[in-house]
């Protein structure tokens, strides 16, 4: 297999970040500089900065209630760092950033497989978010925002959504996409200001009554419904 889906296979990151991280010359394959596109086969030797990468003995899958102020990264650089945050014994990474500001659900697991099904937009797999913005959105802010609106930022349309008035300024959110700070960029583009962005599913999990901060480990039958849902069971 391609050494960007090994490296998700074994749950450090996702495979574009698994490019980046070859790109940046930190991966070796058999004690020499990797390449993209570079091929992994039984007994080879990955190792990334120097320490060696192997596919976990068993998957986990975590669930946690990502505060404010915590980032979306495993570089260890970033003091607010969502890894060193969880602190959990395994190696997991995230499927899906939720940026600085933003909280909320956060799945984390060592199945690149399934973070890779998660985060293909082709898949379109839904993610529900309670926004609260500046101002009251009309009627056909909230039509023109649902059809999908061009962000100027990415030089990307938008997919069609749905968007639910929950009450004063409040608002419910459902993507199938996920481009970087969407939500945002979206009610922008109609000068409408995020006040409060919080995700509360990711295809079948939900957040329930977790609190910030809260982390757990996925139930059986959690698990078990997002594998299906995703078509990795």
């Amino acid at each position: 297999m391609r050494i960007n889906k090994y490296l998700s296979i074994c749950g450090l990151c996702s495979r574009r970040e698994a490019d980046r991280l070859v790109e940046a010359g930190r991966v070796s394959l058999n004690g020499k500089t990797a390449e993209n596109g570079t091929t992994v086969s039984e007994g080879d030797l990955v190792c990334v900065d120097g320490r060696c990468i192997e596919p976990a003995a068993s998957r986990t899958y975590l669930k946690l209630y990502k505060p404010v102020g915590i980032v979306c990264t495993s570089d260890s650089r970033e003091k607010n760092n969502v890894i060193d945050f969880v602190n959990y014994p395994a190696r997991v990474t995230y499927a899906g950033r939720l940026d600085r500001n933003s909280e909320g659900l956060l799945l984390l697991t060592d199945d690149g497989d399934l973070i890779q099904e998660l985060m293909r937009s082709a898949n379109a797999h839904e993610k529900e978010y309670i926004v609260t913005l500046s101002r009251e959105m009309t009627k056909e802010e909230r039509i023109r925002l649902q059809n999908g609106v061009y962000l100027p930022d990415l030089g990307q349309e938008t997919k069609e959504c749905r968007i639910l008035p929950m009450g004063e300024r409040t608002y419910r959110f459902i993507l199938t996409q996920g481009l970087n700070r969407q939500i945002r960029r979206m009610c922008r583009t109609c000068g409408l200001y995020v006040r409060r962005l919080k995700r509360i599913r990711i295809a079948s999990l939900e957040l329930g009554s977790m609190q910030p901060g809260d982390c757990a480990e996925l139930t059986e039958k959690e698990r078990d419904a997002l594998l299906s849902a995703v078509k990795q069971k």
